[in-house]
């Protein structure tokens, strides 16, 4: 389906649920809120959820207070899934979204199947690039508070502009969203230029139990629950952590694996060059980007971290 598909579903439909991924990070929380704030002038009934709370970097985002978890979730009847690359990246949230009426999947993710009635998967840097376009074929102004989610959308899954994935389209989109007057300097220092005390200790405690194989190639770590928990740290500060193993000089391959309050193993991974680490993910379940993966495991993290092992070191001698 295409841009004018979804625009149709938001105009013919109401009583919204906005959907964001576990681990929620600027791309599935900006499209939601830029959705939400759309929909709302629209004058429609909508409401977003999340399994996990907005993290403390993006809680300046418009309206972000009105994200809710499963118990907070009012009747609906149209779901829609933002950057959602599987239904299962719902989480706990997976049993609601199936009353839905109606559903419809928006993201930029390769390796999403189309799991919704109506699905646009559109791969490109973010989906917020596909909410802005969604939006101007509503004919829905963009105004600061849009822009401002939709830039943190974007800016944070591209690595604030660095990743592969950037085009000269996502550098089209920035620019207009700029020119709707919001602080740069502020959101930027937001974003990429402030952490959490706690954040900081668990980077240390991720880089002394750092394993390096292949040369140095691939480079693996964990974090248990229980040791967030001891930091009064949240599954929010480990959000970018991987960024730190794969920045490594020698490092093609990153992996970052932590325990969920759940018991749950969440596995984040990273590559440079040509190394697909979305088919890895594909294995166990997750999805992805061919350099920017994940995927949830549900076994013990000495066996996550073992099948990871071999399904890496596998794929690289493959």
């Amino acid at each position: 389906m295409g841009i004018g598909a979804a625009a149709r579903f938001l105009r013919e439909n109401d009583n919204f649920l906005l959907i964001a991924h576990v681990s929620p990070d600027g791309d599935t929380l900006g499209s939601c809120l830029a959705l939400y704030d759309a929909l709302d002038h629209m004058g429609k009934k909508v409401q977003i959820a999340c399994e996990e709370p907005v993290p403390p970097s993006l809680q300046f985002l418009h309206n972000s207070e009105v994200v809710v978890n499963d118990g907070g979730v009012k009747p609906f009847d149209s779901v829609i899934y933002v950057d959602c690359a599987d239904i299962q990246r719902v989480g706990t949230l997976e049993s609601i979204t199936l009353l839905a009426k109606n559903s419809f999947c928006i993201d930029h993710h390769e390796t999403n199947k189309g799991y919704a009635q109506g699905n646009l998967i559109e791969p490109c840097a973010a989906t917020g690039e596909i909410v802005f376009a969604i939006l101007k074929e509503l004919g829905i102004e963009i105004n600061r508070d849009i822009a401002t989610c939709l830039f943190a959308a974007i800016s944070t899954d591209t690595g604030n502009f660095a990743y592969s994935s950037t085009t000269p389209r996502t550098f089209e989109i920035a620019a207009e969203l700029l020119k709707t007057g919001f602080d740069l300097p502020d959101i930027n220092r937001r974003l990429f230029r402030t952490k959490r005390l706690q954040k900081a200790q668990l980077m240390g405690l991720l880089m002394t139990r750092l394993e390096l194989y292949e040369q140095n190639k691939f480079a693996i770590s964990h974090i248990y629950y229980e040791e967030l928990t001891q930091l009064y740290a949240t599954s929010a500060d480990c959000e970018g952590l991987i960024d730190y193993i794969r920045d490594i000089d020698t490092v093609e391959v990153a992996c970052f694996v932590r325990e969920s309050s759940s018991g749950a193993i969440r596995v984040s991974m990273r590559s440079k060059y040509d190394f697909d680490v979305s088919a890895i993910s594909v294995m166990f379940g997750g999805g992805g980007h061919q350099n920017a993966a994940g995927c949830t495991m549900e076994c013990t993290m000495d066996e996550a971290l073992n099948k990871l092992k071999d399904a890496v070191i596998g794929r690289m001698h493959g």
